[in-house]
């Protein structure tokens, strides 16, 4: 199944104070129902009266983590996407919250195979696909040893390794 197929017509919002990135997500999934907005409160007004098949934040500028919070309460799948905030402390962060993925701006080219990921997999899946597919990226961005330096990282990867066993188990 081709990534546009698995993506057409779904429902993202999207929160950033970039207009620029906002038009380029745009343009990348223009198979999809988009809802922008550029601050908090009008993300806000848009999760209490829409429902998302997935949320996009800004970690910074938008208030992203409390917007993590609310979205993910409302049961979005929510994606944080950063430049700025791109440091281990925010992953694990994000994690916490609840987000089903964490990606750098620098990687938004390849925006609609991840979120495609977030559609048809379950949420360890993607993380572990995720930190598969990145971790020469975080290692370089973070350093080497930055998932040894907190025990948070290593239990996480050692949840995500169970996923082999059961691929569905924690699909919503």
């Amino acid at each position: 199944m081709s990534t546009e197929s698995v993506l057409k017509d779904k429902a993202v919002l999207v929160v950033d104070d970039e207009p620029d990135i906002l038009d380029s997500i745009a343009e990348q999934l223009d198979m999809c129902r988009l809802y922008r907005a550029k601050d908090y409160e009008i993300a806000l007004q848009l999760m209490a009266g829409f429902s998302f098949d997935i949320v996009i934040l800004d970690v910074m500028g938008v208030r992203g983590f409390e917007l993590l919070k609310k979205s993910v309460s409302k049961g979005f799948p929510t994606v944080m996407l950063t430049a700025h905030a791109l440091t281990p402390e925010a992953l694990k962060e994000s994690i916490k919250l609840g987000a089903v993925s964490f990606l750098p701006k620098e990687m938004m080219a390849e925006l609609d195979t991840y979120l495609a990921d977030v559609i048809t997999g379950s949420k360890k899946m993607v993380w572990k696909n995720l930190l598969d597919k990145l971790s020469e990226y975080f290692d370089r961005q973070f350093g080497a040893d930055w998932k040894e330096k907190d025990d948070f990282f290593k239990k996480f990867e050692e949840e995500l390794t169970i996923v082999k066993d059961e691929p569905n188990a924690d699909k919503p």
